[in-house]
């Protein structure tokens, strides 16, 4: 017996090894899924703009027929934001700017088309608008909230598949960090308000 005794103890050691092996790999494939999951509610989000864009336009509209190229503006741009999506397995720096992008000028269309509204108060006045407009800035902020949780998610994960020993078991299945949302370097200006 005694002579089997290292044999026994390399071999559980090998077991353990192997066991603790599954369990990180299979806390990798959750975290993972979990953050592809998050990205599938961020671009939910911007569909639900999308979805909103068609009744504000027509809307406007109805009140601003001579604002035509606004209106195209943004009829284009919802059509380029909404062709551009990414595959929540296949997340990438290149084609989250690349997303990212094209929402951002939907974004600025969208900016532009209520600017213009400002000259019309009927317009400004009118129910349907109004409660367009309401929805459209609900959907903005969970747009926002959606990244954030996004973010933080995929920030989690990414720190996980790094950390040693961790990032063994990682390397070997093959796990990759995700790139986060990031802000408009734009965004980095104050807007300038004139009166």
């Amino acid at each position: 017996m005694k002579k089997f005794l290292p044999w026994i103890i390399i071999i559980a050691l090998i077991l353990l090894l192997v066991k603790w092996g599954i369990g990180v790999n299979n806390m990798l494939v959750e975290k993972e899924g979990l953050a592809q999951a998050q990205w599938a509610n961020v671009e939910s989000s911007y569909q639900r703009r999308a979805d909103l864009i068609p009744n504000l336009v027509a809307t406007v509209k109805g009140y601003a027929s001579h604002e035509k190229e606004t209106l195209e503006g943004v009829i284009k741009a919802r059509s380029e934001a909404t062709k551009t999506t990414i595959n929540a397995g296949d997340l990438s720096p290149e084609k989250m700017a690349q997303f990212q992008q094209a929402q951002q000028g939907l974004s600025g269309a969208l900016s532009k088309l209520l600017l213009t509204v400002e000259r019309y108060p009927d317009l400004k006045a009118d129910k349907s608008f109004l409660e367009l407009q309401s929805q459209l800035e609900g959907t903005e902020n969970r747009i926002n909230v959606e990244r954030n949780r996004f973010n933080k998610i995929a920030g989690e994960y990414n720190i996980t598949i790094k950390k040693i020993p961790t990032n063994f078991i990682a390397r070997i299945g093959g796990f990759k960090g995700m790139p986060l949302y990031k802000s408009d370097p734009d965004s980095k200006n104050a807007p300038k308000v004139e009166f």
